[in-house]
């Protein structure tokens, strides 16, 4: 019986021992449990938005434990852009601001706190479809992509309208002030080409009273087409008296008074435009 005992004793000093080393394994699982539970949590969007400002936040959850300490980032979370960082208002953690510049899957490593403690892994769905109108439309480059619709600047292509409007009514103002110089050649040049009449017939002489009418209305005005032999005295334009004198005298086959050469009618004209209008 002693020995049957002693047996008992032995093996069951022989199970302690052998559930000894399980029990610790069993501690430090649950430790590192309780570690990762009172690990730091990430306060995040499900989707970032491509090209846009977001916030995350990395907070201590655990009031028993001290406050984070500042993470050792530069410019980067992974393969978001780092915009700013400051922290939160209770001074539990840290507030980022973050701009997504690649589509697809962003994943955020592990952060280094510093004091032992490591933030768990984030990843964050960065879709490449842009709403209609942002300013990161076709950036990502999928079929789903919507490129806006830009309208041509009506009003900024306005303004180069103005140089050449104002070169046109420049144009428009020099041709007006310059059409009674042009009409007055004009009329000179066919006057002087058809007079004196060579033929003495009524037609002819009809359509050289007519030029040399033209040619006194473009010169004074429409009121000369009806001047007669006093208004061309007060004016001292006795050629153009005696132009319209030998004209009505031809009329009728009479040859005095003569007709007079166009050069002395061109000069009585020059003379008055020297004095002015009449």
């Amino acid at each position: 019986m002693a020995g049957v005992g002693a047996s008992l004793h032995r093996l069951s000093l022989l199970g302690i021992r052998e559930r000894i080393p399980s029990c610790g394994k069993m501690a430090c699982l649950m430790a590192g449990c309780l570690s990762a539970l009172a690990a730091p949590a990430w306060k995040a969007p499900i989707k970032l938005k491509l090209g846009a400002l977001q916030a995350l936040e990395l907070r201590e959850e655990d009031p028993a434990r001290p406050p984070l300490p500042r993470p050792t980032v530069e410019d980067r979370l992974g393969p978001l852009r780092l915009r700013s960082m400051e922290p939160l208002p209770d001074g539990r953690g840290w507030h980022f601001q973050v701009q997504a510049l690649e589509p697809g899957v962003a994943v955020v490593p592990p952060l280094d706190l510093g004091n032992g403690q490591r933030s768990p892994e984030l990843r964050l769905d960065v879709p490449r479809t842009i709403p209609f109108g942002g300013p990161w439309v076709g950036f990502g480059g999928g079929n789903d992509d919507r490129l806006p619709a830009i309208p041509f600047p009506w009003a900024w292509a306005s303004l180069l309208l103005l140089p050449p409007l104002g070169l046109a009514a420049w144009a428009v103002r020099r041709w007006r002030k310059g059409s009674a110089r042009r009409r007055l050649h004009h009329a000179t040049h066919h006057f002087r080409r058809h007079w004196p009449p060579a033929d003495k017939g009524r037609n002819a002489l009809d359509a050289a009273h007519a030029l040399g009418r033209d040619l006194l209305a473009a010169r004074f005005g429409e009121a000369a087409r009806a001047w007669g032999p006093s208004e061309f005295q007060a004016r001292s334009l006795d050629p153009w008296d005696q132009w319209a004198k030998s004209l009505d005298a031809a009329r009728f086959g009479r040859t005095e008074p003569p007709f007079p050469a166009s050069e002395p009618l061109m000069a009585a004209l020059d003379a008055r435009s020297g004095k002015g209008d009449g």
